[in-house]
């Protein structure tokens, strides 16, 4: 894959990632008493930008062209990140985004549009690497060079759902499905290391069969780094390393804010936090 890690192209992405935060908080803040996932979204601003503003083979002239990559978001609760990335592509209007979770919008908590890149509905975590390894099979099948990438959060992997998927894609040597784990280290009930400990994951993987990348999260250029590398007949993961609520000082490892109200105040403070202005 070619993929641009010029320092162009990183400035570009970045100011795509900044502009999706402020998105992110637009969209909170309208859908008022609803509460929003923000925690889980600001985690992965950044790989959202790197797919959508990089790696990602689609075309929102031509939603669905058969030749179009898909992109799968297990984790859907971020869609406070998937949304904004659609608008940044062309999908939809920037104003559309404040239509999120209005009656007869089209963006409701967890949407499957795909005449505007919303491949799959989610809410029930560890069913999505399920549906790309059955896409990643059609696509072998069919000789075709399409490629998949799920987005999962870490919490989930406490599904074994999951672990019997990383073991059907390796099998069936899908080196066509990269996963990146949001590797944020929180869930809803609290730290992963606690719940349901997990590392060390990449050596898990690699006892899986899978190709494993490793790097900062929230780092558009070790992302692209990451999203370039591969290795023949081996599913691809990449543990992007992140914060949950990255970039609002308030929200950052918090784990209510995993589905949280956002206030005028908060808001104003948190939209100066990422211009990185004074309160």
């Amino acid at each position: 894959m070619s993929i641009n890690c010029s320092e162009e192209n990183i400035k570009r992405l970045n100011e795509m990632a900044e502009r999706m935060r402020l998105s992110a908080l637009d969209m909170a803040l309208a859908s008022e008493k609803n509460g929003s996932h923000l925690g889980g979204s600001l985690s992965c601003i950044e790989i959202m930008a790197a797919l959508y503003g990089e790696v990602l083979n689609i075309n929102p002239r031509n939603p669905l062209n058969a030749d179009r990559d898909r992109f799968i978001p297990s984790k859907n609760h971020c869609v406070l990140a998937h949304i904004p990335a659609l608008a940044e592509a062309g999908f939809i209007p920037y104003e559309e985004i404040l239509e999120f979770q209005k009656d007869g919008g089209r963006l409701t908590g967890y949407p499957e549009r795909k005449e505007i890149g919303l491949e799959y509905s989610g809410g029930s975590l560890g069913m999505a690497i399920s549906v790309g390894i059955g896409i990643g099979l059609s696509f072998k099948e069919r000789k075709r060079d399409n490629k998949v990438y799920i987005l999962m959060g870490d919490g989930e992997l406490n599904e074994g759902s999951v672990w019997e998927g990383f073991m059907s894609a390796a099998h069936f040597k899908l080196d066509n499905i990269t996963v990146i784990i949001d590797r944020n280290h929180l869930s809803y009930d609290g730290d992963t290391e606690d719940v349901m400990g997990i590392e060390d994951l990449g050596e898990k993987m690699r006892s899986f069969n899978w190709f494993v990348s490793k790097c900062d999260g929230h780092n558009i250029s070790q992302l692209l780094k990451a999203f370039s590398e591969s290795e023949p007949l081996k599913p691809h993961i990449i543990i992007a390393d992140t914060i949950k609520g990255k970039g609002v000082s308030f929200i950052e490892n918090k784990r209510e804010w995993h589905h949280h109200t956002l206030t005028k105040e908060q808001y104003d403070t948190a939209r100066n936090e990422i211009l990185g202005k004074e309160g």
